[in-house]
């Protein structure tokens, strides 16, 4: 609820309960279309949200934190927040009149005069100072992290908390006076605690929970949030995840200008695994990133269809691999060394080659560190690396070259496959998460079950370590065709025709 929302749906003639039901569908179909899964779907319409919301101002109520107070100042309606002075610029309005505007946002600010209850906001100042010190990594990344110590430092007024019903009819009465309707953010944030069964069960979650937000609601997460929560008797979240924006062509994506990107219609452009793909090998948190078209296909062609399918294509084509099997693992072929730096290589592999197998044994220990970490861009640059390292392998010992009728090759020839499918294989475990439909369809070439794609318990090159593989021997699935095809430009355009 809000006032936004309240004077949109006048606007369109409809309620806000109404507006909200249609917003919402779509950004459940987004949710879906995207390959999105989630526990819960929780809105601020539902029972026991209303529910989690009363219990949670009673508790603020009675541990003696609000107060009411005649309250004036600057509000941004589309923000849904006062703001002070050194937050305000000067600009002219679409008439050439002088108003206030928001320095961070650009929107227009008008002056509001109210009786609101308050929160003591002030007096949570030195604990939520301790609360940071003794968890420096409770805000990530540390830009975010140092930006909230820094307002701790400053002025901290109390935080209105309640509007006027007359001005706010749609949300939550503030329970003992109607008068009063409970303030959008302090409504919001208590679905954290809602979805997770406050104000019975929430112990079974709270406080070890993450929650992931955009930098622009970060004072009301970071500060506003864990104060309220330490004076309802509850503790800070574990931590607060913070994920900067998405500009296009170096702008801010804005309706006025027309650079909205529409994520069905990237979706329809370039598959949900590209689109999926690209956000998250360019999303870095701590800064913003630009988005365009051109941009998502030079990756996309170059990390998923030319470097990962071309390797797959190659590595199980009939010609190389008439078998269609998993090949056999020669430790005489590969023999094992204690240290790759020192190995000179006997025989046909080099020093690189071990590089590659060191690289690609530590990568699934690596990939998990960055996802639990909020760091899947780095993530996803470790295992573009090693892909293109094993494509340099297969390049360099050139197997099409080898001889089936010479033992020795042919040994060889087994060895080089076995050592790419399961690099493959490691890979294509590890994109899970990020290229679903992609990772499943190499998973399946491979004849990889569905028990066997784990993260916990993922081995690579058992052979190598002197330790069976369960794969060897095994009879490939079958051939799914290209596993990414390449964007080209004239397929792009006809899309974006057929989507207009």
């Amino acid at each position: 609820h809000g006032l936004k929302i309240q004077q949109a749906a006048a606007a369109a003639g409809t309620s806000p309960a109404e507006l909200c039901e249609q917003v919402s569908g779509l950004f459940r179909r987004a949710l879906t279309q995207a390959g999105v899964a989630y526990t819960d779907f929780t809105r601020t319409s539902e029972p026991r949200h209303q529910r989690a919301v009363r219990h949670f101002w009673g508790a603020l109520r009675d541990g003696g934190v609000l107060y009411k107070g005649s309250y004036e100042g600057w509000y941004c309606t589309p923000e849904e927040s006062f703001l002070p002075e050194s937050q305000l610029a000067e600009r002219k309005d679409v008439h050439g009149r002088p108003c206030k505007v928001s320095l961070e946002t650009g929107h227009e600010v008008h002056w509001t005069k109210e009786e609101n209850y308050m929160f003591r906001l002030s007096a949570f100042r030195d604990r939520l100072q301790k609360w940071l010190r003794d968890n420096p990594r409770a805000i990530f990344p540390d830009p975010f992290y140092q930006c909230v110590l820094r307002w701790l430092d400053e002025d901290l007024p109390d935080l209105s908390v309640s509007r006027e019903r007359s001005r706010l009819q749609w949300g939550i009465p503030v329970p003992g006076d109607p008068t009063q309707t409970i303030y959008v953010w302090v409504d919001a944030l208590v679905n954290y605690l809602g979805v997770v069964g406050y104000p019975e069960s929430h112990g079974v979650w709270w406080p070890a929970v993450h929650h992931i937000v955009g930098k622009d609601i970060l004072k009301f997460h970071a500060l506003y949030w864990p104060a309220l929560l330490l004076a309802a008797g509850l503790e800070p979240p574990e931590r607060i995840l913070v994920h900067s924006h998405w500009t296009v062509r170096g702008q801010k994506m804005s309706k006025s200008l027309g650079n909205v990107v529409d994520p069905s219609v990237c979706m329809g452009q370039y598959g949900v695994d590209g689109f999926r793909y690209f956000l998250l090998r360019q999303g870095v948190p701590e800064r913003d990133c630009d988005y365009y078209d051109e941009k998502v296909m030079k990756l996309v062609n170059s990390e998923l269809a030319d470097a990962l399918g071309g390797l797959l294509n190659r590595s199980t084509a009939p010609s190389i691999n008439p078998s269609n099997t998993y090949p056999r693992f020669s430790e005489l072929c590969f023999p094992k060394v204690l240290d790759f730096r020192e190995a000179k290589g006997t025989g046909r592999v080099c020093a690189e080659d071990y590089e590659l197998v060191a690289a690609v044994a530590s990568l699934p220990a690596q990939v998990d560190s960055y996802f639990e970490g909020f760091q899947i861009y780095k993530a996803l640059e470790c295992i573009t690396q090693c892909v293109r390292q094993t494509n340099g392998f297969f390049q360099r010992h050139r197997p099409w070259k080898l001889s089936r009728r010479d033992a020795a090759e042919q040994l060889w020839l087994d060895t080089i496959l076995h050592v790419t499918l399961e690099c493959l294989r490691v890979y294509g475990t590890l994109l899970q998460p990020v290229v679903p439909h992609m990772a499943d369809k190499l998973l399946s070439r491979l004849a990889v079950g569905p028990g066997e794609r784990a993260l916990s318990g993922l081995t690579f090159l058992a052979r190598y370590d002197g330790k069976p593989c369960p794969f060897e021997g095994r009879q490939l699935g079958p051939d799914t065709g290209i596993l990414f095809h390449r964007l080209g430009k004239s397929e792009t355009m006809k899309k974006k025709k057929q989507e207009a």
